[in-house]
């Protein structure tokens, strides 16, 4: 699926192209499932992130993907032809994951458990790497407590997942009509956002998790926040206000922009195959349907995660 220029999603074209052909340490990937972000629809319509293409053409979106090695290139000793992989493919870059064919590289990915579907494998990619990655910096400690918001979403419904699996006490910001999902993968305690004001928390968080892309968010997050604590920033890097307002309140703020990373993708893998965590399915697309699936994912009312299968 090539995006001619970027910009709205009647920019995307299906178009034969040919099989990329390896480099060093890559393996060729037939696609099997693909997985889409909000982090896609933005690439696809902001001209200010236009470099992620490298210079390349043609732009091909995605990062996340679940398939099987059909080849194997030049001094890749992990996998074999035949293996079912998954992974987030060159992440800050251009993965070109919206393709038949991926040429990727063999460090950026993990076997796929046997246990789960490749549509389950590849919603289990950079959604959840988007937290795991910051909570193993800060240490997440058992009986801490985490405010997460945004909850219901794809990034948000592993947020909530992995900070159970740490042993953390979790409370949950998102809209009344995903309360029984968001307490049901673990939850503790239930905020509406629309109808209850989360600074009003009579006891502190120690760690604050924040997936709201609204302005000046950050600064009502960081209230409620002890001195010591912590806020993960999911979006954006923290401005020089945020900062130092953060600081004011003895808080270390930071925003943490994910690296593929094989090793990691590994630990999912583990996570995925015990049923630490359990990704979520919103909903499922053809190939064709990828202009259909950003509609759906700029509506910002998903709950988990929304991925694209491949025949």
């Amino acid at each position: 699926m090539i995006l001619k220029e970027q910009g709205g999603i009647s920019n995307f074209s299906l178009e034969n192209a040919p099989v990329p052909e390896l480099l060093p340490g890559e393996v060729l990937v037939q696609t099997k499932a693909i997985s889409i972000n909000p982090a896609d629809a933005i690439v696809r319509e902001n001209k200010s992130v236009h470099w992620i293409f490298n210079g390349e053409s043609p732009m091909i979106l995605g990062w996340d993907l679940s398939g099987v090695v059909i080849e194997v290139g030049a001094d890749v000793k992990d996998f074999k032809v035949g293996d079912e992989v998954f992974g987030v493919i060159k992440h800050p870059g251009h993965g070109k994951a919206y393709a038949e064919y991926v040429a990727a590289p063999a460090n950026h990915l993990a076997l796929k458990p046997k246990n789960i579907s490749h549509i389950q494998a590849a919603a289990s990619t950079l959604a959840i790497l988007t937290v795991l990655q910051p909570m193993r910096m800060v240490g997440v400690k058992e009986g801490s407590r985490i405010l997460i918001t945004a909850a219901g979403g794809g990034v948000g419904h592993f947020a909530v997942q992995l900070a159970k699996y740490y042993g953390a006490y979790v409370i949950a910001l998102a809209s009344a009509s995903k309360k029984e999902f968001v307490m049901g993968i673990g939850a503790d305690e239930f905020i509406d956002y629309q109808s209850q004001n989360f600074e009003d928390l009579t006891e502190k968080v120690d760690l604050a998790i924040d997936g709201v892309r609204t302005d000046g968010h950050i600064f009502r997050v960081l209230n409620v926040i002890k001195s010591g604590g912590t806020l993960i920033s999911l979006w954006s890097g923290i401005t020089s206000e945020e900062r130092e307002r953060a600081e004011e309140l003895g808080v270390n703020a930071f925003y943490n922009a994910i690296q593929s990373s094989g090793k990691d993708m590994k630990l999912v893998a583990q996570l995925l195959e015990e049923g630490s965590v359990i990704p979520h399915i919103s909903k499922i697309f053809e190939f064709e349907q990828i202009p259909e699936a950003h509609k759906e994912i700029e509506s910002g009312q998903t709950t988990g995660k929304i991925v694209i299968k491949l025949s």
